[in-house]
């Protein structure tokens, strides 16, 4: 049976629900009732007294006895880094914060630059983070040396710890609590999968740098719904950075809903993506005041395939620029010196291992408001951008265009692109249907 694109993305999405709910019935016949107390371990939550002994033990006797809630009363816990253990349930209950402490030495990694994170597991089971409560990263510390080395050296990260890094785990939930103040990323599900992460708030100053706020990194069988998130650096990173063994797309099977997004940098993907990405969906969210709107980014020797990722139903306003589709992402970030997006001239390169591949995308129902640009859609010479669709897509209030370049198959259905300066649409090498929709 030969199926259509639009078909294809309806089947993906049913299979995606259905492997969710999956993941709700098993939790709700398995996972023990028990519940460790953090305080009848000894935590005293007070904002002072160091409690990683306490947390840890209420976390280690949980996964002893096969399972259960960890739950903190309202309080302050101040921590060093905890792990978590399979069949866990760790509840912050309103009022109750987990702190993290701010010293470089507790969160020392493997090597000089390296850092672990201050919540952490691997190859779990059936986690869930959860409660009214809050996970707190003491960020402020860091994030000055880490502008100061950014403004020294545009595109530089210093090495921090991020806030919460769960790898290798399977039926992964964080929901309804706040995630804030992260050194740097908040939190990073890794080779997961089945991951849900609803009603979450994440919240950064939009100063501290690299900051992103949800980045499923090789992950598959993701839902990311109703979140909140205000940030300093990406909103949402969908990352591959790397081939994953047995699997033709590292990132697979990833829907974003009903999500706000202020201060930060987009719904991203990229810029690793050399493992491959593909069937993403983002429906229903809005953005305001973000430095990008939804992005693509990667570059000559970060790059692999992305393909089949559909938005729909997006609303923007005053976000610089709409539409961010570029095969020249240079690692620029808010204040940095900017650099080139794209060479002034480049001539085709050999395509390799590490070649951005971009095919199959759908843009509909978007409305946006733009501070400066419309967008990009760029490509390579050798890799060219294909298979794009705007329809019922609206741009207004930019100072210039959207620029089309190295692109193929790219379709306008009832498009309207407003620019103050120059023509709505520019082309360079660029193969574009129904412009006459732009205006």
């Amino acid at each position: 049976m030969k199926l259509n694109r639009k078909s294809t993305f309806s089947i993906t999405l049913g299979v995606l629900l259905l492997a969710f709910l999956s993941v709700n019935t098993s939790r709700a016949g398995d996972t023990p009732s028990r519940v460790f107390d953090v305080k009848e371990s000894g935590a005293k939550g007070d904002g002072k007294t160091l409690d990683t002994d306490a947390i840890q033990k209420a976390l280690d006797d949980c996964g002893k006895a096969g399972g259960g809630t960890v739950r903190f009363p309202a309080g302050t816990y101040l921590s060093k880094p905890i792990v978590l253990r399979s069949s866990t349930t760790v509840l912050l209950d309103a009022g109750a914060t987990l702190l993290a402490t701010d010293d470089p030495a507790d969160f020392a990694g493997s090597t000089s630059n390296s850092f672990i994170p201050f919540v952490s597991g691997k190859k779990l089971h059936d986690v869930t983070i959860t409660g009214q409560g809050i996970i707190d990263g003491s960020g402020a510390k860091w994030w000055i040396p880490a502008e100061a080395a950014r403004q020294k050296t545009p595109g530089y990260t210093l090495p921090r710890p991020n806030l919460v890094v769960l790898t290798g785990c399977t039926n992964l939930r964080v929901e309804n609590i706040t995630l804030q103040n992260s050194p740097k990323f908040h939190l990073v599900p890794t080779d997961c999968d089945g991951v849900i992460i609803s009603n979450v708030t994440v919240l950064a100053p939009a100063h501290a740098a690299n900051t992103d706020a949800i980045d499923p990194s090789a992950c598959r069988n993701v839902l990311i719904t109703k979140c909140r998130i205000d940030v300093g650096d990406d909103n949402i990173a969908i990352k591959a950075g790397k081939a994953m063994p047995g699997r033709p797309f590292a990132c697979d099977n990833i829907t974003v809903t009903d999500c706000v997004f202020l201060h930060g940098h987009g719904m991203s993907i990229g810029s690793e993506t050399a493992g491959g990405v593909r069937n993403v969906t983002v429906r229903n969210c809005t953005f305001e005041n973000t430095e990008n709107g939804i992005r693509i980014k990667s570059q000559r020797g970060r790059g692999g395939v992305v393909e089949n990722i559909r938005y729909s139903d997006i609303t923007m306003k005053n976000v610089d620029p709409a539409i961010t589709l570029t095969s020249y992402y240079m690692f620029n970030s808010a204040g940095d010196a900017k650099q080139k997006s794209e060479p002034t001239k480049d001539t085709a390169q050999t395509v390799a291992a590490g070649t951005p591949i971009y095919r199959n995308i759908h843009i509909s129902n978007l409305t946006a408001t733009c501070q400066r640009a419309a967008g990009i859609i760029i490509g390579l010479p050798e890799s060219v951008i294909s298979d794009v669709t705007l329809e019922n897509v609206q741009i207004t209030s930019a100072t210039t265009g959207l620029k089309i370049q190295n692109a193929k198959g790219i379709q306008f259905k009832n498009v309207q692109i407003t620019a103050q300066q120059g023509p709505p649409v520019i082309m360079d090498n660029a193969e574009v249907t129904g412009m006459t929709a732009a205006k």
